[in-house]
């Protein structure tokens, strides 16, 4: 029992040699300097002549293809400005021509209306004329028949009044006499 507890006395608490981490061994310093020179040369290596120019190479492709997109984008960028620009002329010469249209039908409607009333009122003045004629017409008709009526009214009323008949020849002279006073 003495020996498993030296054993364990020896390996439990570090006392020795064989107790210290290895790579801080002084004995096993220069083999893992060695193999660390090996290992990290071999990777060098490897980085360099393998994973690197492939990494390169990805890099390279994507620089190329990045700048391609740009340059699409641009082109298509100035296709947009120009097609936005040849929009908005378009949109100002269908203005134009809309309104040079309805400045059209305007003066066009206000000829026709201009016709129009012109040819109403020659039509209501030649009516106008007709009517004035009519009513001249009429009055000197009336004007006519005022001497004849004044007369008999006149005699009717004397005759009434008086109870006399009275001839023609006295109311007409009568008459006469009213009209020059």
């Amino acid at each position: 029992m003495a020996d498993e507890h030296s054993t364990h006395t020896e390996t439990g608490h570090g006392g020795g040699g064989h107790g210290a981490f290895p790579p801080f061994q002084p004995d096993a310093f220069a083999s893992q300097i060695v193999w660390l020179a090996l290992t990290f040369g071999a990777l060098y290596f490897l980085m360099s002549r393998v994973a690197l120019p492939r990494v390169a190479a990805i890099l390279a492709e994507r620089k190329d293809s990045i700048g391609q997109q740009l340059d699409a984008a641009a082109a298509m960028q100035a296709k947009a400005r120009d097609a936005s620009d040849a929009h908005d002329k378009s949109i100002a010469e269908a203005k134009s021509k809309a309104q040079a249209l309805a400045q059209s039908a305007r003066d066009q409607l206000a000829a026709q209306s201009d016709a129009s009333r012109k040819s109403l009122e020659s039509e209501l003045g030649a009516k106008l004329a007709t009517a004035e004629a009519q009513i001249a017409e009429t009055t000197a008709r009336a004007m006519a028949n005022v001497d004849a009526i004044a007369s008999d009214a006149a005699g009717a009323i004397v005759e009434r009044l008086t109870g006399k008949a009275t001839t023609p020849d006295v109311i007409a002279s009568a008459i006469a006499a009213a009209k020059q006073a």
